[in-house]
C-alpha cells in the first residue's frame, strides 16, 4: 500500500529558498565559471578529473549535508522529512535518477535552474521532458498502482 502524501503550500520559504538557490548558482557561475548542478558537482567530486576542482565540490557537498543542522542552529526546529518509500526503493531511485542524469547530460538543478536562464537548447528540451516524465510518474503511482 502507497502513502498518501500531502503537499503543503509555503509560497515565503519556497521564494525564499528559490532565491538562495538562485544566488548560489549565479555566485559559482560568477566566481569559478561554474553551472550548479548537483549531479555534475558529486561526479565530479568521486571521478575527479581535475584536482584543482575538488576544494569547491567538496565545499558544496558538506554544505549540502551540514544545512539541515543550520537550519536547526537558527531556528532550534530540524527540517520535517517523510519519506513514504523503502529503503531500498530510495537506493532504486537514486540510481535511475543517476542513469538519467548520465543520460540527459545533466541533472534537474543544472538543467532547470542553470540551463534555462542560459538558454541552453539542450536544457530547454531536457526540463519539458523531466516534468513530464515526473508527472507519468506520478499518475501512474498514485492512481494506477497505488490505492
Amino acid at each position: 500500500m502507497i502513502a498518501k502524501v500531502e503537499t503543503l503550500f509555503t509560497p515565503f520559504a519556497s521564494f525564499g529558498g528559490g532565491l538562495l538557490i538562485g544566488l548560489g548558482a549565479v555566485l559559482l557561475m560568477l566566481g569559478l565559471g561554474r553551472i550548479l548542478g548537483a549531479t555534475g558537482i558529486l561526479s565530479g567530486l568521486v571521478f575527479a578529473e581535475n584536482g584543482g576542482e575538488f576544494a569547491w565540490r567538496a565545499a558544496m557537498i558538506v554544505g549540502m549535508i551540514l544545512a539541515p543542522g543550520i537550519i536547526f542552529l537558527v531556528t532550534g526546529t530540524m527540517p520535517e522529512l517523510s519519506v513514504p518509500v523503502s529503503p531500498r526503493m530510495i537506493i532504486v531511485g537514486g540510481v535511475i535518477v543517476g542513469f538519467g542524469a548520465s543520460l540527459g547530460s545533466g541533472c534537474t538543478s543544472g538543467h532547470g535552474v542553470c540551463g534555462l536562464s542560459r538558454l541552453s537548447v539542450r536544457s530547454i528540451v531536457a526540463v519539458p521532458t523531466f516534468m513530464l516524465t515526473a508527472s507519468g510518474t506520478v499518475f501512474l503511482i498514485r492512481h494506477v498502482f497505488g490505492t
